[in-house]
């Protein structure tokens, strides 16, 4: 089930409807990254501050949809602030990640938003989401093979991302068999918490879309046969495609029109392959 609307809005539907579902599987906008041109999107707030606090306000409304026994599963990456004004440079790459002025570009306010300031925003919302009640089960990271090199000169290469694993309680449902790694000894040992997984690109019609390698972990360990995924910032449905894909069900929420019927085309598609092979 995919549906168009504001999260907030969408997410209060499904508690009103008294919808659970077993596990969220999600990656917000990204601060300053992207402008997807929609009125109420995330990620284009003044401070980031208030796009932290817009998050733990969506991520409150998961918990009620959530079950007491599942996971909420957040892919985030960083920025800097940069305080350097609108994009000058000729560069396509350049240009392609650059929209006008965003808010990482204004002069800020000199504290923790000051020029070359690497925000921290994956762990300020994981401490905020604890604040909020969430107990944070690990900070796995997303390590990219192939990484868009970054054009800088006084500090590495950003190359990782973070994944969250949070639950409600301490006993939730996890299925180790599913996802664990089997040793020379046959014994069954958890999965490591650093992933290397290349970035989906150009596949999916999402300007920052998501591998579905990166989703197999949370989905597959946290969702029990048959259950349950929700993706509230679903995009191109990377999240409901593999669980299509795994025999789960799935709910998709999306502020864009466009990518709510690209995730759609992507679900027909694969409904059409299995039927083939029926």
């Amino acid at each position: 089930m995919i549906l168009k609307g504001d999260v907030v809005t969408e997410l209060k539907r499904l508690v009103e409807s008294g919808i659970r579902v077993d596990s969220i599987v999600t990656s917000p906008p990204y601060y300053g990254q992207r402008d997807y041109g929609e009125n109420g999107q995330l990620g284009l707030e003044e401070h980031p501050q208030q796009f932290v606090d817009r998050l733990v306000e969506v991520f409150a409304l998961c918990r009620e949809v959530l079950k007491d026994t599942g996971s909420l599963w957040i892919n985030i990456g960083d920025t800097y602030w940069s305080g350097k004004g609108a994009h000058k440079s000729g560069e396509v790459k350049q240009g392609a990640r650059r929209f006008g002025i965003r808010p990482q570009d204004r002069p800020g306010d000199g504290l923790w938003a000051r020029p070359k300031q690497l925000l921290l925003i994956p762990h300020r919302l994981a401490i905020a989401l604890q604040d909020d009640g969430w107990l944070v089960r690990n900070d796995n990271v997303w390590v990219k093979p192939n990484p868009i090199p970054d054009q800088v000169r006084d500090r590495s290469s950003v190359s990782h991302e973070y994944v969250f694993h949070l639950t409600k309680n301490r006993w939730y449902y996890y299925d180790r068999h599913s996802v664990g790694r089997k040793m020379p000894s046959g014994r069954l040992l958890p999965p490591l918490d650093t992933w290397f997984t290349n970035p989906a690109r150009g596949r999916s019609g999402h300007r920052a879309a998501f591998s579905e390698d990166l989703v197999r972990i949370p989905v597959s360990a946290t969702t029990p046969p048959g259950g349950v995924v929700l993706d509230p910032f679903n995009g191109s449905g990377t999240t409901m495609a593999f669980a299509r894909r795994h025999g789960y069900r799935s709910i998709g929420i999306d502020i864009s029109a466009e990518y709510c019927d690209i995730a759609a085309d992507r679900l027909k598609a694969i409904k059409e392959r299995d039927d083939l092979e029926e």
